[in-house]
C-alpha cells in the first residue's frame, strides 16, 4: 500500500510538472500565454450575413497576431437579444462581442459585463459622434461599428416610372401609397412578424413627438402611451393597413418575405433599413435604391428627415481572461483599411473615420449623413418588456384593435415598469 501511494504521488507531481510546462498561467485573472503558446479568443455576434468578411478579416488579424486564434459564433438576432447577456457571465464566451443599443446595452453595462475602454488608442479611428451610443457615465464601454439609417426603402425605377417623388408631408405619403396600389405594386412590404413594427415605428413617430428624451419620460410616468402623440402613431399605422398599403397577412411575413417581395419589384418600399440594401441587390442586381422616410405631420411641422442608428457595437467582456488580446482584435478591426472591407463586402455604412466606399447602396446611404436625421427612437427605451409593449401595440393596430385600445394596453405595462 505505501508503494503504490510513493508511485501515485510521483505521478502526480509529474502531471503537475508537464501542466506547467505548455499551460497558460493566471495571473489578476487574465490567462498569460507561455512563450510560444496561442491564445482563443471568441466573437460572438448575430450577423450571419457577415460570416464570410469577417472570416477573411480574422485570417488577416492571425497573420498579423500569430499567437492569437479568433473563434467566431453567430446566432440568430432574436436568441441573441435574449441570451447574449448569460453567454457573457462566466468569461468563456465572448471575449469580444456585439451588442444592440438601447435596452441590451443597458441591461450588459447594469450588469458589468463591458470593459472600459475609453483609454485605448484606437479610440481616435472612429468619429465621436458617432459613437455616443457606446457611452455611459462617461465610459466608452463599446464601439458602434455600423451606421444604419433605419427608414424605408423604396424602389426609384418604380418611382421614376410612375412620377413619383417621395413626399414630404401625410397627405403626399397616403397619395403616394394609393397611387403605387393603384398602378399594380404593393406600396410597403412590411414585415409585421418580426422586425417591421419595432423598425418602421421610428418614422413613423419621429416628428408625431420631437423631443428626443421622450422615451425616458415615458418609462418615468412623466409621459404616456395613451397621449396624443403616440395614440396619432397608431392611428396612422392603422391607416396604412386599414387601406390595403401592406401586403396581405403582413403580421405572417418576416424580413426575408418582406425583402424578396421588394427585390422582385412586386412591392415599391420596403419598412426595414439600409441594412439591407445589399441583399436586396443580390437577389436582383438591376435594383435602383432609394431611402425615404414617410413624414406624418404637414411640410412646415416637420424637424425631422429621417432616422439614424449607431449599432454592431463592439465589446469586450469584463469577465473575459484575454483583454489584451480582445482588444488587439477590437483594434483591428477599427483600423481604415479593415473597417473599409468590412463596409465595401457587407454594404453597411461604418463609423471609422476616412472610410472611401465603393457600392451604389452605400453611396446613396451616405447622402444621409448630410440630412437632419434622428437616433432611432426605439433603441432609446431602457426596458426590455416595455419595448415589447410599445412593439406589440402596432401589431395589435395593424391586425384590427383600436389605437387607444392598443395604447392602454401597451400603458398598463408601462405603469407596472415605472422608476421608482
Amino acid at each position: 500500500m505505501r508503494k503504490a501511494w510513493k508511485w501515485a504521488s510521483v505521478l502526480l507531481v509529474g502531471s503537475l510538472a508537464v501542466t506547467g510546462c505548455g499551460k497558460t498561467q493566471v495571473t489578476g485573472g487574465e490567462e498569460k500565454p507561455a512563450a510560444g503558446k496561442t491564445t482563443k479568443i471568441s466573437f460572438i455576434h448575430w450577423r450571419g450575413e457577415d460570416t464570410k468578411v469577417f472570416n477573411d478579416l480574422i485570417a488577416e488579424f492571425k497573420k498579423a497576431n500569430p499567437t492569437i486564434d479568433v473563434e467566431m459564433n453567430v446566432f440568430p438576432s432574436e436568441s441573441y437579444l435574449a441570451n447574449a447577456q448569460a453567454k457573457l457571465l462566466d468569461g468563456s464566451s465572448g471575449d469580444v462581442f456585439a451588442s444592440f443599443p438601447g435596452a441590451q446595452f443597458e441591461s450588459i453595462s447594469k450588469a458589468n459585463l463591458y470593459e472600459d475602454l475609453s483609454k485605448e488608442s484606437f479610440v481616435s479611428n472612429y468619429t465621436e459622434n458617432l459613437i455616443q451610443a457606446g457611452k455611459k457615465d462617461g465610459k466608452q464601454l463599446a464601439f458602434p461599428y455600423q451606421l444604419v439609417y433605419n427608414q424605408p426603402i423604396y424602389n426609384k425605377a418604380i418611382f421614376d416610372k410612375l412620377g413619383l417623388k417621395p413626399p414630404k408631408d401625410w397627405d403626399g405619403f397616403l397619395k403616394l401609397c394609393e397611387t403605387l396600389k393603384n398602378s399594380g405594386y404593393i406600396p410597403i412590404a412590411f414585415p409585421g412578424q418580426d422586425i417591421g413594427p419595432g423598425q418602421f415605428m421610428n418614422s413613423m413617430m419621429m416628428n408625431n413627438n420631437t423631443d428626443e428624451a421622450i422615451w425616458s419620460k415615458v418609462e418615468s410616468g412623466q409621459a404616456k402611451l395613451t397621449d396624443e402623440w403616440f395614440v396619432k402613431t397608431l392611428s396612422q399605422f392603422k391607416e396604412l393597413a386599414d387601406k390595403g398599403y401592406f401586403q396581405k397577412d403582413s403580421l405572417g411575413t418576416n424580413k426575408d418575405i418582406a425583402g424578396s417581395l421588394f427585390a422582385q419589384e412586386k412591392a415599391a418600399m420596403l419598412a426595414t433599413g439600409s441594412y439591407m440594401m445589399s441583399s436586396n441587390k443580390q437577389q436582383n442586381p438591376n435594383l435602383v435604391q432609394g431611402l425615404l422616410a414617410p413624414i406624418t405631420v404637414s411640410a412646415d411641422k416637420a424637424v425631422f428627415e429621417g432616422i439614424h442608428t449607431t449599432t454592431f457595437m463592439l465589446g469586450v467582456n469584463a469577465n473575459s481572461k484575454h483583454k489584451p488580446e480582445a482588444k488587439k482584435f477590437i483594434e483591428f478591426l477599427s483600423q481604415k483599411e479593415n473597417a473599409q472591407k468590412y463596409a465595401n463586402q457587407t454594404g453597411q455604412l461604418v463609423t471609422v473615420k476616412g472610410v472611401n466606399y465603393e457600392t451604389a447602396e452605400l453611396k446613396e446611404s451616405a447622402q444621409w449623413a448630410d440630412k437632419k436625421t434622428r437616433f432611432h427612437p426605439r433603441y432609446l427605451i431602457a426596458n426590455a418588456n416595455n419595448e415589447k409593449a410599445v412593439v406589440s401595440s402596432i401589431q395589435a393596430v395593424v391586425s384590427g384593435k383600436s389605437p387607444e385600445e392598443a395604447a392602454k394596453a401597451a400603458q398598463v405595462v408601462i405603469d407596472q415598469n415605472v422608476k421608482k
